[in-house]
C-alpha cells in the first residue's frame, strides 16, 4: 500500500468515517471496527497518508459492500469470500446466484464471428485463470489440456500460474474440434501456420519498431492489427475455398 498525497486524498478517497456513513445506509451493523478487522484480514487495503490514516478509494467500498453483502445475504465464511474477491480481481464476474462463486466472463467463452484489427494488438490476460477454472470453463479433460500444453497451443502467461483468455478461446475451441474426432496432436499445424503468419507481419513491422519514436511504434501497432485480422480473413477463405468442391461432389 502506498501512501497518498493530500490532493488526492481530499479529491478522491474516503476516511473510514465517510466510508462508514456510506455502508450504514445498506448495512446498519457495520462499525468502524469491523471495516478494520475485515483490513486486517486481508480483504480490503486501502492506502495510507503519510500520517497513516486510512484512505478508501470507490473500488474499496465496493469491495467491502461485496464482503458484507456475501456475510449477510448467503453466510459466506471469509475465506470463501477472499477466494470470491481473488477471482474478482482476475477478471472474473460476480456470481448469479447464491450458490455459485465467481465466474468466466460469457464473453470470452462465446467464438463465433471473425475478429477484426480492434480484437489485436491489445494486451492478453483481462482475465487470469487458474487451470480448474480453464478446465471448467473450455469444457476440456486434464489430458486434453495437458497435450495441448505440450504441443505449444496454450501457455500460462509468463512469470505466472495462470491462463489468459488466449488460451481460454483456443481451449474450449479445441474441446469443440474434439467433438468430430479431432485431437490436439491432429492440431501441430495450425499453431505452425500460426507462427508462420507472425513472423511475416513481424517483418512488415519490425522496420517501424526500430524507428523508435511514438508516431512509428503507433503506425506499428496499427499495421499489426490490420495485417492480424487480414491473414485470419484470408486463412478462412482459403479453407472455404479448398472445402467447397470436395463438398459439391
Amino acid at each position: 500500500m502506498a501512501a497518498v498525497s493530500a490532493r488526492s486524498t481530499s479529491r478522491a478517497l474516503l476516511s473510514i468515517g465517510e466510508v462508514l456513513a456510506q455502508l450504514r445506509a445498506d448495512f446498519p451493523d457495520v462499525t468502524i471496527s469491523k471495516i478494520r478487522f475485515l483490513e486486517a484480514e486481508g480483504l480490503v487495503e486501502p492506502d495510507r497518508t503519510s500520517a497513516g490514516y486510512r484512505k478508501f478509494s470507490h473500488a474499496d467500498v465496493q469491495r467491502l459492500r461485496y464482503v458484507l453483502a456475501a456475510q449477510r445475504d448467503h453466510y459466506l465464511p471469509l475465506k470463501v469470500i477472499k477466494d470470491h474477491l481473488d477471482a474478482l480481481d482476475r477478471g472474473l464476474e460476480p456470481a448469479d446466484h447464491a450458490n455459485a462463486g465467481p465466474r468466466v466472463p460469457m464473453a470470452l467463452i462465446a467464438t463465433d464471428g471473425l475478429p477484426g484489427p480492434e480484437a489485436f494488438g491489445t494486451e492478453p490476460g483481462e482475465v487470469r485463470l487458474s487451470r480448474k477454472e480453464l478446465l471448467e470453463a473450455a469444457e476440456l479433460d486434464e489430458e486434453a489440456l495437458s497435450q495441448l500444453e505440450q504441443y505449444g497451443l496454450v501457455a500460462t502467461r509468463p512469470g505466472s500460474n495462470h491462463y489468459d483468455s488466449t488460451s481460454l478461446v483456443v481451449a474450449r475451441t479445441v474441446a469443440e474440434m474434439s467433438r468430430f474426432g479431432i485431437e490436439p496432436r491432429h492440431l501441430r499445424s495450425f499453431k505452425a501456420a500460426a507462427d508462420r503468419e507472425v513472423g511475416l507481419v513481424e517483418q512488415v513491422v519490425t522496420p517501424l519498431v526500430r524507428q523508435r519514436n511514438p508516431e512509428a511504434r503507433a503506425r506499428a501497432e496499427e499495421v499489426a492489427r490490420e495485417l492480424a485480422a487480414l491473414s485470419v480473413r484470408l486463412h478462412t477463405s482459403l479453407v472455404k475455398a479448398g472445402l467447397r468442391p470436395g463438398l459439391s461432389r
